[in-house]
């Protein structure tokens, strides 16, 4: 059974220090917040996608509104008229369609920001808990240090005296 003392964990086959406990910890919030910020980037080129091809429906809509407007002006048959009108309504559906691929893309990508900033929470959490581990781990080896040299030194000035 391990032997806990501040910091450091006697297994009976050396020590392992908290921090180097946490490393796998440490490593797997890693490599999630690194997925969650991939899958992040991904959801933003989607939303970037969907945005663009809603612009190039809603431009063609416009370029066709105009051709029917020029046409109109020399005159236009009914049918070509009906035609024109039936595609337009058509180009209105799909533009309304595509402006709501836009806002669910938006919304999963929202989401996923929201996981992503949770991950990177943790990974900073991780991090702190490391770090403060790692610091009081150095000052306890400072002090072992100090106290050995010191017990060093008045050892061998009590071996000058016994001289």
């Amino acid at each position: 059974m391990p032997v806990v003392s501040t910091g450091v964990v006697s297994t009976g086959k050396g020590t392992m220090n908290r921090a180097k406990r946490l490393a796998p910890v440490q490593q797997l919030v890693d490599d999630t917040e690194r997925k969650l910020a991939t899958s992040l980037a991904a959801h933003e080129r989607r939303v970037v996608e969907a945005q663009n091809k809603l612009s190039e429906l809603i431009r063609y809509r416009g370029e066709y509104e105009q051709q029917l407007a020029q046409r109109a002006g020399k005159g236009i048959a009914a049918t070509d008229l009906r035609d024109y009108q039936v595609f337009l309504s058509r180009l209105t559906e799909a533009i309304r369609q595509q402006q709501g691929v836009v806002q669910r893309t938006a919304s999963e990508r929202d989401a996923e920001r929201l996981r992503w900033q949770e991950a990177a929470r943790r990974v900073k959490a991780i991090d702190h808990v490391v770090t403060q581990w790692q610091t009081e781990e150095q000052r306890m080896l400072d002090k072992r240090d100090q106290r050995e040299t010191d017990e060093r030194g008045q050892r061998v000035r009590r071996d000058e005296l016994l001289k």
